[in-house]
């Protein structure tokens, strides 16, 4: 999980695609920032997130009219340089990571800036990823606070060589200018990951949890004995029912 960095610059990833799908952002109720892993891709991503979203909720198309503008959602997918983030482990020192980590952060928050600068409220806006993905979606969220629809994070954790809960509370409590502990606003957090991740330590998914319901989110947190690195059904499940709650 280490290496040199892949890319120059600093915002590698400025000029990647961001992949949309489903109902044009323009005509969306809802909306879902996905966010892929090392190696992986946006559009290998937006498959997963038509997968949780269904037929019904990506069609412009759908009948009776009354369905179609409840259930018009909106993927949006960001595309990492080189297919890679950042190049080494988020366990590593924040700075041993730069600039692709914040550079990767600066990709999510546009595409949560494509949804709510066409009219969708952040609290129908869904953050989700998966490994470094999920990295980016859960630091994202619990640096940049308000109330969301949803965040789902899988096989992932905040990132830094160690989570300092009172870092991200003074940070939320700087942003939001009031109580940290409401930052989040009940934001429901979905944490699924194995228990013996090669790449995900438990314990980091706990203080990923412990910081995001210090910022007042509703989290979920589920671990599963001898997984591995990868989203099982139960997993896709609970994403699901978060994407269905956007309408």
């Amino acid at each position: 999980m280490s290496g040199r960095t892949p890319y120059a610059g600093d915002d590698p990833h400025g000029d990647e695609e961001l992949v949309a799908t489903g109902t044009p952002v323009s005509e969306a109720d809802a909306a879902v920032v996905l966010v892929h892993g090392r190696g992986a891709t946006a559009r290998s991503i937006v498959g997963f997130g038509e997968e949780v979203a269904g037929d019904g909720a990506l069609s412009p198309a759908a009948k009776p009219p009354a369905v179609r503008e409840t259930t018009g959602l909106s993927l949006l997918a960001p595309q990492a340089a080189s297919n890679t983030w950042y190049p080494n482990s988020f366990l590593a020192p924040v700075a041993d990571n730069e600039p692709g980590r914040s550079s990767g952060l600066r990709a999510v928050g546009r595409a949560v800036e494509t949804a709510t600068d066409a009219g969708v409220s952040p609290e129908r806006v869904l953050v989700a990823g998966f490994s470094q993905g999920a990295c980016l979606a859960s630091e994202f969220v619990a640096r940049n606070p308000t109330r969301y629809g949803g965040l789902a994070v899988l096989s992932g954790g905040l990132i830094g060589e160690s989570v300092d809960v009172d870092d991200y509370v003074s940070h939320a409590a700087a942003a939001v200018d009031g109580d940290a502990a409401e930052s989040l606003g009940g934001t429901p957090a979905f944490l699924g990951c194995s228990d013996v991740d090669p790449h995900i330590p438990e314990a980091r998914v706990h203080e990923t949890t412990a910081v995001l319901e210090a910022l007042g989110a509703d989290v979920d947190e589920r671990i599963y004995e001898g997984m591995g690195h990868g989203i099982n059904e139960d997993e896709t499940d609970a994403v699901a029912a978060l994407v269905s709650s956007l309408s």
